[in-house]
C-alpha cells in the first residue's frame, strides 16, 4: 500500500545530522500527504529491527515504513458489533455463509442476502480486476450509522453489512449485505436501501483494471453531503 502511494518500493536520502528515523517519515509524509492518514498504522525499522522512531540514524542505514501485516487472528480490519447487527471492513474474501450462522432467530421467517460481485466488463470494455480502498475510521462509523438506522426504521430484527477491501478478481465478492426479519418485505427493503446509501454515503473508492487501462470510477455523493 505505501509503494502505491509513493510510487516506488525504496529510495535513497540525505539527511542532516541528528536525523532520527522519524524525519526519514516526515520527509516522505511531506512529499505525500496520503502517508498523513496512515501514520498511525505505520512501523518502522531499521537495518532489519523494529525500532521507535527517536532512534537515531547513522550513515549507510536502512529505513523500512510498514504498513498493517496481512496476518492476525482476526479477518476484519475494522469493525462495529450492536445488539441490531454487525459491520466490518475486511482484506479477506467474504463468506456470506458463515455470517449467516447465528443471525436468524426462532421468530423470523426471512433472510435476505445480497452480494455485490465483480463482473467481467464495464460499459463493455472488458474488466480484470477491481482494487477498493476507503478512509476506514471514516468508512466503518458511516456503514454502522446505516446499519443502526435500518434497523430502527424497518421491522427487522438484524443486519450485517462487511466490505471488502483491496484486489478482487472476476466473481469475487465485494459487499455482504444480510437482513433477518419476521416478513420478506421489510427484508428486502431495508437490504435495497443499505447498499443504496453505502454506495453514496460511505467513503469508499473503487479502481477498474480493465483490458486496456485502469481508471478511478466516479460515483455520485448523496445530495445532502455537498456544499450549498
Amino acid at each position: 500500500m505505501l509503494k502505491d502511494v509513493v510510487g516506488r518500493a525504496e529510495d535513497a536520502l540525505e539527511l542532516e545530522d541528528g536525523a532520527c528515523i522519524g524525519t526519514v517519515l516526515e520527509h516522505y509524509s511531506r512529499q505525500f500527504p496520503r502517508l498523513r492518514d496512515l501514520e498511525r498504522s505505520i512501523v518502522l525499522a531499521r537495518n532489519h529491527e523494529f525500532s521507535p522512531r527517536s532512534a537515531p540514524l547513522a550513515g549507510g542505514d536502512e529505513v523500512a515504513l510498514l504498513p498493517p501485516v496481512s496476518g492476525g487472528n482476526s479477518p476484519y480490519v475494522q469493525a462495529v458489533t450492536t445488539d441490531r447487527g454487525f459491520f466490518a471492513l475486511t482484506r479477506e474474501p467474504i463468506d456470506a455463509r458463515e455470517l449467516s450462522r447465528g443471525l436468524l432467530r426462532p421468530e423470523d421467517g426471512a433472510l435476505v442476502a445480497f452480494e455485490g460481485v465483480v463482473r467481467n466488463n464495464t460499459g463493455g470494455r472488458a474488466t480484470r480486476a477491481l482494487d477498493y480502498e476507503c478512509y476506514e475510521p471514516m468508512a466503518i462509523r458511516v456503514i454502522a450509522a446505516i446499519g443502526c438506522d435500518l434497523a430502527s426504521k424497518h421491522d427487522i430484527s438484524r443486519i450485517v453489512i462487511v466490505h471488502r477491501l483491496g484486489r478482487m478478481e472476476v466473481g469475487e465478492t465485494s459487499i455482504v449485505i444480510l437482513v433477518a426479519a419476521a416478513h420478506r418485505e421489510p427484508a428486502f427493503e431495508a437490504a435495497r436501501e443499505a447498499i443504496d446509501r453505502v454506495k453514496r454515503t460511505a467513503p469508499v473508492w473503487k479502481k477498474e483494471h480493465l483490458a486496456d487501462g485502469e481508471v478511478w470510477v466516479e460515483g455520485d455523493w448523496d445530495e445532502s453531503l455537498l456544499p450549498h
